[in-house]
């Protein structure tokens, strides 16, 4: 059952983000009020073994009774860290009753990238909807996939610090398609290549699923889902 985003009483203090789609585990928690903190381990082959261990450790003071939502990059990444995120952020959530924030991997890059107006200046008990939102920047990302192929997306930064707006989605294509998108782009983009270590990013994932609560949003965990973009075996 989602919460009740009305209900002041029922909302808890912090919001949890962990990044694992690539070998670069990154974990961030903040109440949005002054206390936040993130840290990153690269732990290569060892995230699947290491991950639970790092993120037990990762939240003290805080219990899991302090969290009001969860976010986890949903993918493009690793199949396998991936898809370890998503089923430990959707168990957590289950047991917990809180919401769950699946957010692109590519779209947190594009919002570590450009400058942002701070967001951890209300919490979460005192947000209230941002202002409607204004777009600023085109930002098209590519990251290399498997098979010789390579994941696009744009995004465009709202100027009011509202989060993104996606103008061409997470896709998986050849570099000539990606190339062909980008040269019939009407509008002027910022290109960024996106690499394999992007656990430190982990704290976009975390602003961008609190700019989504702001608003009102309140996913089910049951909703959150992994973007693979390709099978993990050839052929499939």
């Amino acid at each position: 059952m989602n919460s009740n985003p009305k209900d002041a009483t029922s909302v808890k203090k912090y919001g949890l983000a962990f990044h694992t789609a690539t070998p670069e585990l990154g974990l961030a928690i903040s109440n949005f009020a002054g206390d936040s903190r993130c840290q990153t381990w690269n732990l290569g082959r060892s995230l699947a073994t290491d991950l639970h261990q790092h993120l037990v450790e990762f939240m003290g003071p805080q219990t899991w009774a302090d969290l009001a939502f969860i976010a986890v990059a949903k993918g493009p990444g690793g199949f396998t860290g991936t898809r370890m995120g998503m089923v430990t952020a959707r168990t957590l959530a289950q047991q917990l009753d809180i919401p769950v924030f699946a957010i692109s991997t590519l779209a947190a890059v594009a919002w570590a990238a450009h400058p942002q107006p701070p967001v951890a200046s209300e919490g979460l008990l005192s947000a209230e909807p941002p202002l409607a939102s204004e777009r600023l920047l085109s930002i098209a990302l590519q990251m290399p996939a498997q098979r010789g192929q390579l994941f696009g997306a744009v995004y465009s930064v709202n100027k009011d610090s509202a989060g993104l707006t996606e103008l061409f989605p997470d896709t998986v294509m050849t570099a000539e398609s990606w190339q062909e998108k980008l040269e019939s782009w009407e509008k002027s983009y910022e290109l960024i290549e996106v690499g394999s270590e992007l656990g430190s990013s982990v704290s976009s994932v975390l602003e961008l699923a609190y700019l989504e609560w702001k608003q009102g949003s309140r996913p089910d965990w049951s909703g959150a889902l992994p973007y693979y973009g390709q099978h993990p075996v050839k052929g499939h």
